[in-house]
Order: structure tokens, then C-alpha cells, then sequence
């Protein structure tokens, strides 16, 4: 979060993160996982940034998933994504951002499935939207 720490101040983000303790291990590239939390931060900073009439939240929780995974939500209080693009949000090319590049969603659900996971989006209870990932833990012995 470091990354985007500045960022988020700048936009008025409000950040709240539940990091669950003693979660297993992960394996997998951290630069490429890095990137993928990077991104659907900076998503939904983007989203948040119309908002004028409730605080702008960002909550991060990781938390045990099942027995095999980890599972990381990344909710915002944004505008949201309309129900008939929210199927779409993930293909290559599809943006409803002016200035996206259309390609970001796309490679993270890549980059995501590449190490055994899945990630998908559904709208906020209230507001804004809920991107979560699952990752698979490390199934290494002595690691």
C-alpha cells in the first residue's frame, strides 16, 4: 500500500485494511501480485473520484478462504459499475473509464488465474464495487 498511500491522500481515500494474522503462505510472483492490488487500488481510487457526498472509503481485508486459499477483497465507495457492464469489465479492450488503457482488468484476472486463482467483481451493499481474489497457499512442506 505504500505505493499508493500518496495517491490516496491526495484524493481524500480514507484507507482501511483488515490483514487477518496467521494466514499460510502463498507462492507466487510478487512483483506480477503487486501489480494486480496496485491496479484495482488505483481502479477504484479512480472510481471514488466523482464522489462528494459521503466519505470516500477503500477497504483491503485478506482473510482464510477455505482450506486451500487465501481470499482478498478490495471494496471502494465509488460510483459503481452499471449491472450491464459488470460481466464485461474483464475483457480485453472494455473500459469505462475515459482515459483506461483496456487492458488492466484483463491482465489481472491473468495474472490471478496464472497462479491458480480467480478474481471477479459485484457491486458494493450501498455503493462502489468488490473486486476479490482468491489465491491458492503454498502447499510446500517446511515453507
Amino acid at each position: 500500500m505504500g505505493l499508493a498511500q500518496s495517491e490516496l491522500q491526495k484524493q481524500q481515500i480514507s484507507l482501511r485494511t483488515e490483514i487477518a494474522e496467521g494466514l499460510p503462505p502463498i507462492l507466487g510472483d510478487r512483483v506480477q501480485l503487486q501489480q494486480v492490488l496496485l491496479n484495482l487500488v488505483m481502479n477504484a481510487s479512480d472510481a471514488m473520484d466523482l464522489v462528494s457526498d459521503r466519505t470516500r472509503i477503500l477497504r483491503i481485508r485478506s482473510e482464510r478462504h477455505d482450506y486451500h486459499g487465501v481470499l482478498i477483497t478490495v471494496e471502494d465507495s465509488g460510483t459503481g459499475i452499471e449491472p450491464q457492464n459488470i460481466g464485461r469489465i474483464f475483457e480485453p479492450l472494455f473500459t469505462t473509464k475515459s482515459n483506461g488503457m483496456r487492458m488492466g482488468l484483463s491482465i489481472c484476472r491473468s495474472i490471478i488465474e496464472s497462479h491458480g486463482g480467480r478474481l471477479w467483481a459485484s457491486p458494493g451493499q450501498h455503493y462502489g464495487t468488490v473486486f476479490q481474489f482468491t489465491l491458492p497457499v503454498c502447499s510446500v512442506k517446511g515453507v
